[in-house]
Order: structure tokens, then sequence, then C-alpha cells
């Protein structure tokens, strides 16, 4: 079992800052990369950051410059800084991995259960 526990949400002001927190647990062999995805009322899951094992990274253009996306290897666990909050960032995040669970495994993503995110005006 693989076990995605998110957490660091909540109420926030337009200009605030939020990190969220995303640990990974379980039978767990090696993770090629974990991210992080936010999904408004009525809309799709989109992605908004991932960091690779190599620590490279990627954010979508809606949040380059406002968020950094970390990660600590040894706790297997990634980060999400999130400054500069608008209101449109309002939705529920949710963290993602790319992981085998062992040496001959294919690699399956896992998800966490969310984390509201809400940015008052």
């Amino acid at each position: 079992q693989v076990q995605l526990v998110e957490s660091g949400g909540g109420l926030v002001q337009a200009g605030g800052s939020l990190r969220l927190s995303c640990a990974a647990s379980g039978s767990i062999f090696s993770i090629t990369a974990m991210g992080w995805y936010q999904q408004a009322p009525g809309k799709q899951r989109e992605l908004v950051a991932h960091i690779t094992s190599g620590d490279s990274t990627y954010y979508t253009d809606a949040v380059k410059g406002r968020f950094t996306i970390s990660r600590d290897s040894a706790k297997n666990t990634v980060y999400l800084q999130m400054n500069s909050l608008k209101p449109e960032d309002t939705a529920v995040y949710y963290c993602a991995a790319d992981l085998l669970r062992g040496p001959v495994d294919r690699e399956r993503r896992y998800w966490g259960q969310g984390t509201q995110v809400t940015v008052s005006s």
C-alpha cells in the first residue's frame, strides 16, 4: 500500500502565503516525480507544478514566479510554497507521485486526498 497525505491548506487573504506538504509512505522503492494539481469547482484537474527525482521542475504559467516546488527525498515529501496568492488560485490541491513499489514494478501514479485552498479578495 502507498499513501500520500497532504497538509497545509486553508483560508488566506489575497496576497498571502501558504505552504502545502505531501508525504508519501508505504511500500515505495523509488519515486520518479511528485507534483501538485489543482481542481477548481466545475473545472478539470490541472497540473500546477512538478519536480523530478533529478530536481527538474515545471510550473504552469499562471503560477510562475509565485509558487515554488521542492522536495525532501529522504522523507519522500514534496512541498509547494505559494506566495502572492490570488482568488483565482482557490481550488482543491492534490498531490501526485509517480513511483515504483519494487525493482521490477512498473511506474504507477498515486494521488493524495486533496487539500482545500481558499483565497479571499
